[in-house]
């Protein structure tokens, strides 16, 4: 699993690529989610279960930010690799140059945004009652390390995109690790409560900016950061939209979710139902680990291998990943059937919270066994460039069919039917997925 050269992408055993590139990413992922899992921990075992809600507040909005970085680096990859796998390092060095140029612009018109809009920002997303104090403190403090956040997202996946897994993988287990040992020494041993949440994630995001700086000036990197390529190119700059309008698209629905989602869960439920959907989202991710790995790693080799129009090999790392996808998932289904309740307990004490969330994460997870068609197939359209279809699947869980679901169901059914959106939109949103993939895969042959 070490590092290898981006030409390799074509050439090695599709079994041992999707190892080599999964593995890593996966384990950024894990620690990443870890981080999220053990903040959730010490805030609700140290704080209280309504720092748990008004985390659940911030979060989206500091992602839905954030994603213009990652959309930036996300589509500028997809990019990079055909660049790669074409011999065009030329075009890859300046779509990387444009990368920099765009997430630096637009993270520091974002940063001003927030400032001026930070309230409106926290009532739209459901901060209400005893959650807004919180989100407050902690919304003020974690605004100064999201450019960081923007920058760090926008150069990981180019780590990936030139066949260096292990060094994108200690980029996310950089900020991952030291947001837990200052969450420890913050809220834990200095008990600084929500500000000190934020100050341990913010200087984590700092971290992790520092890291992409490091790798792109260092010989590692075959991307170099070079003044000729630092300049705005219309040509290249649309084509990164174009392919991470999708990540945003993705992350601006999820964020309208998130305010729909808080706002009737504070109406049915009130702040107990915002922090039981605050651990679940929390399991979401980190129980997904695996799958999600699998899907980040295998964009690069279906990039490189869709650019040298290697149709045999796409073909084959398409059927190869969603095979061990499914498999991780059914394991992770499994094991949240049987201990949900051991999963809640660990992140509070609060009875109210603990009596409502074990059956709500079992109705959530519900067709995870599935999941892993609907995760690989839309990478897999991006990382070929094919933005529309990319886009549609996209949005697909989120926009067609979990928010008309949750405006829906419960009506009839209450916060049960909160909750059984989930799995439906899962399953309409992975039949959508299998059935375009299928019609591609079909016109390799």
């Amino acid at each position: 699993m070490s590092n290898f050269s981006s030409k390799e992408l074509g050439t090695k055993p599709i079994g041992r690529l999707i190892l080599s590139q999964s593995v890593p990413a996966a384990i950024g992922i894990l620690v990443m989610s870890l981080n999220m899992l053990v903040d959730t921990i010490f805030v609700g075992n140290w704080i209280g279960s309504d720092a748990i809600a008004a985390i659940t507040i911030v979060m989206p909005i500091t992602f839905l930010i954030a994603s213009f970085g990652m959309a930036i680096g996300i589509g500028g990859s997809s990019i990079v690799s055909r660049a790669f796998g074409a011999n065009n390092d030329e075009k890859a060095n300046h779509v990387f140059g444009n990368q920099i140029m765009t997430s630096v612009t637009i993270a520091l018109i974002l940063l001003v945004l927030g400032f001026l809009f930070q309230d409106q920002a926290l009532l739209l997303f459901g901060a209400k009652g005893s959650i807004l104090e919180p989100a407050r403190d902690y919304f003020s403090i974690v605004l100064v390390g999201i450019p960081f956040l923007a920058l760090f997202m926008t150069g990981n996946p180019v780590i990936r995109a030139v066949g260096k897994p292990i060094f994108a993988m200690v980029a996310m287990l950089i900020p991952s690790v030291a947001n837990i040992i200052l969450d420890y020494i913050f809220i834990v041993r200095m008990d600084l409560g929500m500000s000190g949440a934020a100050w341990a994630t913010t200087i984590s995001y700092a971290s992790a900016f520092g890291f992409i700086v490091w790798f792109f000036l260092s010989k590692h990197s075959e991307l170099k950061i070079r003044i000729k390529w630092l300049k705005f190119e219309w040509e290249y700059v649309k084509e990164i939209a174009s392919l991470g309008g999708v990540t945003l698209a993705r992350q601006g629905v999820v964020s309208l979710l998130s305010i729909i989602l808080n706002h009737l869960l504070y109406n049915y439920g009130g702040a107990v139902s915002i922090t039981v959907y605050g651990i679940i989202s929390r399991v979401l991710m980190f129980a997904l680990f695996p799958v999600m790995g699998i899907a980040q790693g295998f964009m690069p080799i279906i990039g490189y291998n869709y650019g040298a129009n290697n149709f045999v090999r796409v073909s084959e790392t398409i059927k190869k990943s969603i095979l061990y996808a499914s498999i991780l998932a059914l394991i992770v289904f499994v094991f949240i059937m049987v201990f949900p309740t051991e999963l809640v307990s660990v992140f509070t004490k609060d009875l109210k919270v603990l009596e409502q969330t074990p059956n709500a994460l079992r109705m959530v997870f519900l067709i995870t066994p599935l999941i892993a068609i609907q995760l690989i197939g839309s990478a897999y359209f991006q990382a070929v460039g094919k933005a529309r279809l990319a886009l549609i699947l996209t949005l697909t869980k989120q926009g067609f069919f979990l928010i008309p679901l949750i405006l829906i169901l419960p009506n009839f059914l209450g916060l049960i039917g909160v909750w059984l959106a989930f799995p439906i939109a899962d399953f309409c949103a992975t039949a959508l997925t299998a059935y375009f993939l299928r019609r591609e895969m079909k016109q390799f042959k």
